[in-house]
């Protein structure tokens, strides 16, 4: 059987990525310009940079990942996009690139979900993962419970209902004083402090998330005690944002009679939570899959991933395809 070799082209946020990945799990070079350095600056993403930086970047970084793995754009067999969800401007930029390379080499463009990417991360560090499987994508972006029946078919399971857990990161990390990228930055602090500061849950009778409520009292303790130990806090918080997470995946796994469980989305490198999570492994006699780090933040691997799977199952873009930057899970064209 001839090897499929995948071009991934990932542009949704602040990072320009490009890769090549053999036969959907084998990665042949996974080049990522990171952003995060000119961004800091800001508090977070300017989304006008951004996509001015993934002009400059694209082309760059595109012969890099070819030189890395080692192969000519003749070698390519099909071309995988980001097209959504993201941020308009930025997705533009590698949508526009991979339709030009697409018309110039004649060859297949797969326009592909940012989110189904982050679960296909999974694939490509562990060889034996197989669908079905529960995922929870925790990201700046998503919190997503989703059940993946195969490996193009999916169904939300439950999701936020306001912020995405990523996002209650940077803002907390934002009003005690650690600055821009949050999550990196409160998984380290919290490893100093003790989690003895109450903080409320949000629970609904549903698989659905919030993340607004412990926010806002953080906001508010901070306030009337400037001088709180941050550790606590940082510690407090991680241990009560995973309960959450936890809880609702336990409901899940009660409901569909399933073992198996990845995480995914740049928050899933977070120590804390990967570590309560294994815990399943013991307590409930469940199998727990997360990617390595590397392929946790957005990277243009795990576009190529699924890309692949959406190739094999016959999924095709046209040259009219253009980016959407709401895009859901599910809903892809």
């Amino acid at each position: 059987m001839k090897d499929i070799i995948t071009l991934g082209i990932e542009s949704s946020c602040d990072e320009t990525s490009v890769a090549v990945v053999k036969n959907g799990r084998e990665v042949l070079s996974n080049v990522i310009d990171s952003q995060i350095k000119i961004h800091e600056q800001y508090g977070g993403v300017v989304p006008e940079i951004a996509s001015r930086n993934h002009v400059e970047a694209i082309s760059r970084v595109t012969h890099r990942a070819l030189e890395e793995a080692n192969i000519k754009f003749e070698d390519i067999d099909h071309i995988a996009c980001t097209y959504g969800p993201g941020l308009v401007g930025a997705l533009l930029v590698g949508v526009s690139y991979a339709k030009a390379l697409s018309y110039t080499l004649n060859i297949p463009l797969i326009g592909t979900n940012h989110i189904q990417g982050h679960i296909a991360a999974n694939y490509i560090t562990h060889k034996d993962l197989e669908p079905p499987f529960l995922c929870m994508i925790i990201s700046g972006g998503h919190t997503h419970l989703v059940y993946i029946k195969n490996y193009i078919e999916f169904e939300i399971l439950g999701k936020t209902r306001d912020d995405a857990i990523g996002e209650a990161f940077d803002k907390v990390a934002r009003v005690i004083g650690l600055g821009y990228p949050g999550g990196p930055k409160i998984d380290k602090l919290a490893k100093e402090g003790i989690p003895n500061i109450q903080l409320p849950k949000s629970r609904f009778d549903n698989l659905d998330f919030s993340f607004s409520g412990i926010k806002t009292a953080i906001i508010n303790l901070h306030h009337k005690n400037p001088e709180i130990n941050r550790a606590d806090l940082c510690a407090s918080f991680e241990e009560n944002v995973t309960q959450v997470l936890l809880d609702n995946v336990l409901k899940a796994v009660k409901q569909l009679d399933i073992k198996k469980v990845a995480l995914a989305g740049g928050v899933s490198a977070n120590t804390y939570i990967r570590e309560k999570f294994m815990e399943l492994e013991k307590t409930h006699n469940m199998k727990v899959y997360y990617p390595t780090p590397i392929l946790c933040t957005d990277n243009a691997a795990m576009i190529a991933s699924a890309g692949y799977y959406n190739f094999i199952n016959g999924k095709r873009s046209d040259l009219f395809l253009n980016a959407i930057p709401n895009l859901k899970l599910g809903e892809e064209t």
